[in-house]
Order: structure tokens, then sequence, then C-alpha cells
């Protein structure tokens, strides 16, 4: 019996456990969705756009630590995935995103809808392929989930010609696979983790400095369990906060450009960092030439292209984060780093993260409310990129049954209401809470729709200081305050008239609030911090009541600033307190 392509891919995503579909139609996939159309246990899910779309399928993937799959056409359905395929390349999220092509004797003939989407995305892919070949399919899409989720995680692209599709062949699928050329570390160097313990039992002073790796390697149970054995304090990149509870005793903070004082101080003092699934980028780095510059550092991390790129390490390990941290908790004994730990700890205490707002919300006490409310609920944070976003890791608490979601790498705006439906779609027993800013969340505000028609009970929080907030902070900082298109209140009508004495700023646009009601479903302003545990509480009860997406709109002064923060390039010592 032969089958054709399309029933084929049925079958493939049925035997890889795929559950769910991020979908969006067009004339050279229709066919394949036909195939869909009745395949019992996948749920296809609309967006109202691809990019909402990928970054759905980025939350799923994040939330459940499954593969996330997308299937979108040909021409602009696939080139509306490029910024998403480099956000999950960034951060190292498992996806695999088919793209419908035209048929093979009219590539290259600039036919309707065609454009060369393998060639477009080869930079910002884990791997990509056209599959040419209708007797190769079954292999090529076992291939793209086996290296999407395998060694460091990442995106795959399958471009799919729509004769091949069409094309009937066996109906078979591959349960094994082994990719010439492509052997991912699965195994710690004892060799080199000894010299790393040695080298940890000599220092007076170290440090763990963690990255997205141990999250993605859902290592953290292990590696609190390790800190604790050798009472070492830990400092965590963006995208590793939350790889011990953020209120553990020896969680030391974010460090970085806008990291807290200790963490990015203990990074300066110490003599030992030791360094777990972290890629050393420049935002964590500052002055490379400045950076750790008392220490040695042990930099484990899955990929070996990874270590000594940035910075230059002494001991390098090639492993996969939970795999080495379990060998580590084998081959070592207790330690003690009592005075190091308190004098660590004391920084902390010398400048302490807050904040002395005169104006609008507090951000601070934004996420501290929401730390009160969802206390005792398994929560997902999805938060988008800007102040917001650095607000949200500075205070936000992080533990078990507390997870961050953020675009780390790529820092794509937009990314946060989308991302949120992905994981509540992957997660539905869990609350899941979107962070924007009020410029990130128009961006996707589309997905609105979304949420509703998946019936979502999200609670959406916008921090509207009615800016682009983080470019702002830059022009104040170091561009004499020439605040050049930042202002989101700014209409034609405004040039030459900007702080003119008696000129009213127009009416800021949209209101949030009637954004919500447009989509059907309800929004509040908040205007003062007495306001907020009551609206979050009665938003949420709303959401729950009657499966929808809401949004709570917070006044936010413009004037708010994210600090600490070192300026790209520079050192600790510059940092602005």
């Amino acid at each position: 019996m032969k089958i054709s392509g399309n029933q084929l891919f049925v079958t493939a995503m049925k035997k890889e456990g795929v559950d769910t579909i991020f979908a969006y139609p067009g004339g050279y996939v229709v066919n394949l969705l036909d195939a869909l159309h009745d395949a019992h246990g996948i749920d296809l899910v609309l967006p109202r756009h691809e990019q909402g779309l990928i970054h759905a399928a980025d939350g799923y993937a994040r939330a459940t630590g499954k593969v996330g799959v997308c299937l979108v056409t040909s021409g602009p359905g696939a080139t509306n995935l490029v910024t998403g395929i480099a956000n999950a390349n960034y951060d190292s999220i498992p996806l695999v995103c088919f793209t419908g092509q035209v048929p093979e004797h009219l590539i290259g003939n600039d036919a309707f809808q065609e454009v060369d989407i393998v060639g477009i995305t080869r930079n910002v892919a884990k791997f990509v392929i056209m599959v040419r070949d209708r007797e190769l399919l079954a292999q090529r899409i076992k291939e793209a989930f086996y290296i999407a989720r395998s060694g460091k995680p990442g995106p795959v692209l399958v471009d799919l010609p729509t004769d091949v599709m069409a094309e009937l062949g066996s109906t078979s699928y591959p349960t094994s696979i082994s990719i010439r050329g492509y052997k991912p570390n699965r195994s710690v160097h004892m060799g080199q983790l000894k010299k790393a313990i040695a080298l940890l039992k000599k220092a007076k002073k170290p440090m763990f400095l963690l990255g997205g790796g141990v999250n993605i390697a859902h290592a953290q149970a292990e590696m609190t369990q390790l800190a604790e054995k050798l009472n070492i304090p830990v400092v965590t990149s963006l995208m590793g906060r939350g790889a011990i509870p953020t209120d553990h005793p020896l969680f030391v903070g974010d460090m970085g450009m806008h990291g807290c004082y200790a963490a990015n101080r203990c990074a300066n003092e110490c003599d030992l960092m030791f360094t777990i699934g972290c890629r050393f980028g420049d935002r964590v780095t500052g002055e490379i030439a400045s950076f750790a510059p008392n220490a040695k550092i042990v930099h484990i991390d899955i990929e070996s292209a990874s270590i000594s790129r940035n910075i230059t390490v002494d001991i390098p390990i090639v492993a996969e984060a939970k795999a080495a941290i379990l060998k580590i908790l084998e081959h070592t004994k207790p330690m003690t780093h009592t005075r190091w730990v308190a004098e660590v700890m004391s920084w902390n205490q010398e400048h302490p993260l807050q904040m002395n707002v005169k104006a609008g919300v507090s951000p601070e006490t934004i996420i501290r409310t929401l730390n009160d409310v969802y206390a005792d609920r398994d929560t997902i944070y999805a938060v988008d990129v800007g102040q917001h976003q650095m607000w949200a890791s500075q205070y936000l608490k992080l533990d078990a049954t507390h997870q961050l979601i953020q675009s780390g790498g790529l820092g794509t705006m937009g990314f946060g209401l989308p991302s949120a439906i992905g994981a509540r779609i992957g997660q539905p027993e869990k609350s899941v809470v979107s962070i924007s800013g009020d410029g990130g969340f128009q961006m996707n505000i589309q997905e609105m729709a979304t949420a509703v028609c998946q019936e979502l009970p999200l609670v959406n929080i916008v921090f509207n200081n009615e800016k682009l907030g983080m470019v702002r902070q830059m022009q104040h900082l170091f561009l004499k305050k020439r605040y050049t298109v930042t202002c989101l209140r700014y209409h034609k009508s405004c040039k030459n008239h900007c702080g003119e004495p008696g000129f009213e700023c127009p009416e800021y646009t949209p209101s949030f609030v009637r954004i919500a009601e447009a989509y059907g479903s309800k929004g509040w302003l908040v205007t003062e911090d007495s306001q907020l545990r009551d609206t979050i509480l009665e938003a949420r009860a709303y959401a729950e009541e009657h499966n929808k997406p809401v949004i709570i709109e917070c006044a936010v002064s413009p004037d708010e600033l994210v600090l600490p923060m070192i300026k790209g390039g520079a050192s600790f010592e510059d940092i602005l307190l």
C-alpha cells in the first residue's frame, strides 16, 4: 500500500508525539492541512500572524520541554517565521518549522509566493533542508525532530514542495536515526572534570555562574543540591534566572548590564568562576579585558563552539548541564565558604535592589504584587522585551513552581503575548501571566484574538510608560536626553513643538482597556500602587470564569530607569547605581 506525502506527514506527527501544531493556511499547505483534518489527538492552533505563530510554538516548547511545531505556507508565510527562528536559535529552543513550497519544476522561476527559505534561514537555524524525494520524507522528518531536541536544542526548518507531498510512496516511518557527522556529546570528560574539581578545592572565593543551559536541561533541583553541598554563592545570567530558587540563601542575583551590584562585584572579586550553560554574551561580560580579573574560569557547555569564543577559559568541559552537575555531585565532598558567602551577601545589603518611585505605578510593586498573588500557584510568567523585562528578572520570585519565559539572546519585542499563549496551551493546568511594555504588546497585539478563540484565561500586565523605555533610557543617560522616535504619544503635529511652554501632548493611542473590550473581554487601568492587588485578583477571577484573556494597564512614569546599569562595553567599575 502506498500513501501520499501529506498522509505520511500525519503519521510522522503521531509517531513523534506531537499534540499541537501552530498552523497558518495557504495555497501550498492546503492539502497538508486537509490531511490533518481528521487527525485525532493533534490540535491545530490558528494564530493571527505567522510571527505570533512561531513565538507561540516557542512558548509551548519552553513551557513543556517538548518540540514546538509550526506549519505555514510558502513565500510570506515562510519569511514571517524568520525572526522567530532566530529568536529560538539564540535561546536554544527546540522547534520544527514546516514550510510549504512551490512545485519542484517551478523552483527558481520566480513563481507566485516562491522564496528560497532554506537559503534565507541557513544562518539563523540549527538545521534547514528541502525534501525533494518522496521516499526520503519520513527520514528527513525524523532527522528534523532528532536534531531539534538533541545536543544543543534549536530550530529546524523543513521545506516541503507541494508536488513531493502529493506523490505516493512508502507508509513506513523510522524508529531510530543515525546522522553521519552529527553525534551530540552525551558524556562528561572525567579528566577535565577532575581538574575543575581540583580548582574548587583550592578556591577561597568561588562562585557559580549559571546560564540558560541549566534551565534547558531541567537541572534546577540538582543545581540547588550542588550549590548547597559546596556552599558556593550563585549568580545567573538573564537566561539562567531560576536555575536555583531566587529566594535561596546562596542566590546572589543576576549579573551583567542590568544585574545587581552584589552579583557583578562577586564576579569582579572571585578567584574561581565555575560556569555552567552560559555562553558569556556581551550583556554578561561587559568589557572583556576587565572581566573577572582575579579568577580562574571553568566553562561547562554542551556546545564546544561556545567555549572560549568570547572569554578565554582555563578548563573547558563539553557536556550537557545536568550530566555534568550529577558527576560533580558524585565526585565532591561537602565544602564550606561561610566567610566568603557572608561577604557577598553583605554587598546586597549595601546596595539592595529597590526603586524610589515619585510618580505613577511602581514597577517594583507590580512585580512584588504578582509574587504575592501567585505565590500559591504553579505559574508561568511570559515576558516581552524592554524595561519591564529587566524589572521582572530583578524582582520575580522563581522556583520549582514559578517559571520565567523570555527572549534572551535576540531580545525580540512582541514575544510576550504569543509566547504566553503557547505556554498556556502546553500547560493548561498552570496559571500564565504575560508581562509586556506598551511598545512590545502592540507588536503582536492581534494575538489577543488567538487567546480569545483558544479560550485562554491569560492575565496580561502592560507597563504603559507611553515610551519605548529601554532605548529612551539610553538616550536619557548617554545621549543628552535627545529622545528621538521613542515617544509613543508623538504625532506629526508635535514636530518642532515638543517641550514648548503651553504645548499639550496628544492623547495616548490606544487605550488598552478598550482594546480588551474590542476583543470581547475586559480591561482595567491602574494608576496607583494601592489598586494593584485587588485589580489583579479581580482580573484573574474574571479571566478564569469566562476563559478569556484580560488586560491590566499600569500607568508607569516614563522617567523610571532600570538600575543598576553598566553601559554596553563598560566594566563593573562603571556601574550606575
